[in-house]
């Protein structure tokens, strides 16, 4: 199947599953942030994960809308938590709404997701729930260490990989998992393909880390947002590790700035540029990268699937915006 595929069958099944009833105020927040758009990594990636391992790809939807549900359900506290008014190019639901509805709404998302597990018998259900709930609370540390780089200026760049695999990577990896086991294939199986999704959901937040700054397009964001948010990123870190003394004290100086003035970001992309940090970022991406193809070529699946997984991953790998 093609990637298309997946996704066409995956938005069938959410405008079957999500409706607005009454009160309209909780559920119709809901409904405009599921079908807000977005890549529908996740889900498609279970689906996906699902048919390689020789399940009925339609036995994972349920599980599927459960990830994304919960995935949009952190995206809207997100966007309260950073204050951001814009989420893929329109308002984000506290800003449509208010933020007693974000917080509502959100909260009401959390419980739909566990909801759609429901639907699986027993044992997988209570397989499915330690993963989803093992994910969740990751997503939540990734996100408090987050929060707390803002006021830290001792961040490394381990500490920065650890948090995007816990807010980025672990949900993308519990995708794949969940997909495997519900075609009920050997756990080992499920935990390489699990090793796969973490190295390439590192992978894919480096280069939206990348594409924030250098990409070709605003992608439905502020454009040099993490800069304007002074957002400590591999990038910012990588950077300040090997500047000379004068440039690390002037792009400190930069990210204490609340200015949200072209200018700033402007200074800030010429000491990246300087050191290479494009190219070194890049070089990491393509690391992680292969530390995913890796756990790929590891997997008990034939040669034709495992292209599929490498295909999709360098696909991600070579997006622009």
């Amino acid at each position: 199947m093609r990637i298309e595929d997946y996704k066409k069958t995956f938005l069938s099944h959410l405008s079957e599953k999500i409706k607005a009833p009454e009160p309209k105020g909780l559920y119709d927040p809901i409904l405009y942030i599921m079908n807000l758009g977005g890549k529908r990594l996740r889900p498609i990636l279970m689906l996906m994960s699902c048919k390689l391992f020789n399940g009925d790809y339609r036995k994972a939807l349920d599980a599927s809308l459960a990830i994304e549900m919960f995935h949009n359900f952190s995206l809207v506290h997100d966007d309260i938590m950073d204050n951001a008014s814009l989420r893929r190019g329109q308002a984000t639901v506290h800003e449509k709404w208010n933020l007693n509805t974000g917080i509502l709404s959100g909260d009401a998302m959390l419980v739909l997701a566990n909801q759609l597990f429901e639907s699986y018998d027993d044992v997988l259900y209570k397989k499915l729930m330690t993963i989803f709930n093992d994910t969740a609370l990751k997503v939540c540390e990734g996100q408090q260490l987050d929060i707390d780089f803002e006021t830290r200026n001792d961040v490394t760049i381990p500490e920065y990989l650890k948090m995007i695999a816990f807010k980025t990577a672990v949900l993308v990896a519990a995708s794949l998992k969940m997909g495997a086991l519900i075609a009920q294939t050997d756990p080992n199986e499920a935990q390489k393909v699990y090793d796969y999704g973490v190295n390439l959901g590192i992978a894919f937040q480096l280069q939206d880390d990348y594409l924030d700054v250098f990409g070709l397009d605003d992608f439905g964001k502020k454009h040099a947002g993490d800069i304007i948010e002074n957002k400590k990123t591999w990038m910012y870190l990588k950077a300040l590790s090997i500047a000379t003394p004068v440039d690390k004290e002037k792009l400190t100086s930069l990210y204490s700035s609340k200015s949200h003035e072209n200018s700033k970001v402007e200074q800030v992309m010429e000491l990246f540029r300087k050191y290479e940090i494009p190219t070194l970022v890049k070089l990491e991406i393509e690391s992680f990268t292969k530390k995913a193809f890796y756990h790929c070529n590891q997997l008990n699946l034939n040669s034709n699937s495992k292209k599929i997984l490498i295909d999709f991953a360098t696909m991600l790998m070579d997006r622009k915006i």
